[in-house]
Formats: structure tokens, C-alpha cells, sequence
């Protein structure tokens, strides 16, 4: 079981076929678990590039992330919460980077535009989900504002906009009852709306 990066999003899955699949990998069958893995890999894989903008550590810690989670899902006992159970693995991992790193903040200032980071330059040709978020100066205007906020401010906001987690989700990665992940949400988004450049990014429900 190696998972190989991929940009793609996966098959589409329903709620009870994931479940089941899941079900089926907790009792130790491979295929399924390497099914998951087509599903979400892509999905972990941007949320970890996300963070750090750096494609060949992604790809590493994206295939750690589904090792640690083959060797822990016959722990896992609510297979519908999979999702939310594979993005805390993978949040935890990338604090676990930054903090051996000594990474002040999930972004790093710079005066530097996306030209000058050869993997943002690689993605620009991948599918439609980065087209986005890798618009000129998007990265230097996110760089921007998140030092504006809080490590929970910027986590929630990544992980509500960047990785598309509801309320829900967010509260279980986190560990935080859902009205704090909304208090910090707000507070992530008034200072975003601020820019006249991401304005039309946020324009999102966020119910």
C-alpha cells in the first residue's frame, strides 16, 4: 500500500459506499483501504500543499498521512466520520512539519510573486480545483493577511475554503465545539473582506 500523489479529485463515492469500504479496510482488507486512497489522496494532497508550498514534502507527507491511517483505521469507530478523521491525521502531521521546521505560521512572508516557486508554476497546469487559488498574487495576498490572524483563524479558514470542510467536520479535525469554529471563521473572514482582491474568492455560503 503506497500511495502515489495525484492532483485529481477521486471517484465519486456515496455516503454508503464509503461506509462500507470502510468498514471493510477497518477489517483489514487492502483493496478497500487502496480504494479510500483513490478517493481522498488528491484531496489530502492539496491540503497539505496548501500549507506548505512545497510539492516534494506534500507528496511525502501525503503518503505518510495514509500510512498512519492503514495502521489506525481498525481503531476508528464511526466509519461515516472517515473524512474528518483523515484530515485530522493530516493536520496533525503538517503541525508536526512546521514545528520541527520552526515555521512561525502556516504561511511564510514574502515578497516573492507565485513566478518564483517552481512547484505553483508545475501546478498551474493541473485540474480545475487549483486554477482558483493559484491566480496571480493569490499567494502573496494570502501570505499577507494571514499574519493578520490567529493559528486558529488561519486554520479554520484553510480548512473551510482551501479544503472544503463543512462546520461539522472543521469542529471534529480541530476538536472544537462548532460555535468556536464559527467565532473564528467570522473573525478569519471579516479581515479577508477587507481585500479588494479576494472578495469574489469568499463568496461563498457558509452555512
Amino acid at each position: 500500500m503506497t500511495p502515489t500523489t495525484q492532483n485529481a479529485p477521486g471517484p465519486q463515492i456515496t455516503e454508503p459506499q464509503l461506509t462500507q469500504l470502510v468498514e471493510k479496510a477497518r477489517d483489514g482488507n487492502r483493496l478497500a483501504f487502496d480504494q479510500l486512497i483513490d478517493r481522498y489522496q488528491g484531496d489530502i494532497y492539496r491540503m497539505i500543499y496548501y500549507r506548505l508550498r512545497k510539492q516534494m514534502d506534500a507528496e511525502d507527507l501525503t503518503q505518510d498521512v495514509f500510512i498512519r491511517a492503514y495502521r489506525s483505521i481498525a481503531r476508528l469507530r464511526e466509519p461515516e466520520r472517515f473524512r474528518s478523521w483523515l484530515y485530522t491525521i493530516a493536520v496533525n502531521r503538517v503541525y508536526d512539519y512546521l514545528r520541527k521546521k520552526r515555521v512561525r505560521s502556516i504561511f511564510k512572508s514574502s515578497d516573492e510573486g507565485p513566478e518564483s516557486h517552481p512547484e505553483v508554476d508545475q501546478l498551474r497546469e493541473k485540474p480545475e480545483a487549483l486554477e482558483q487559488v493559484l491566480k496571480e498574487d493569490f499567494w502573496r495576498q494570502v501570505a499577507r493577511i494571514a499574519e493578520k490572524l490567529s493559528k486558529m483563524e488561519s486554520e479554520v479558514f484553510m480548512l473551510r475554503f482551501m479544503d472544503d470542510l463543512n462546520i461539522a467536520e472543521i469542529a471534529q479535525v480541530l476538536k472544537k465545539s462548532e460555535s468556536t469554529v464559527k467565532t473564528h471563521l467570522y473573525r478569519a473572514l471579516a479581515k479577508f473582506k477587507k481585500e479588494k482582491g479576494l472578495r469574489q474568492f469568499l463568496q461563498e455560503d457558509l452555512t
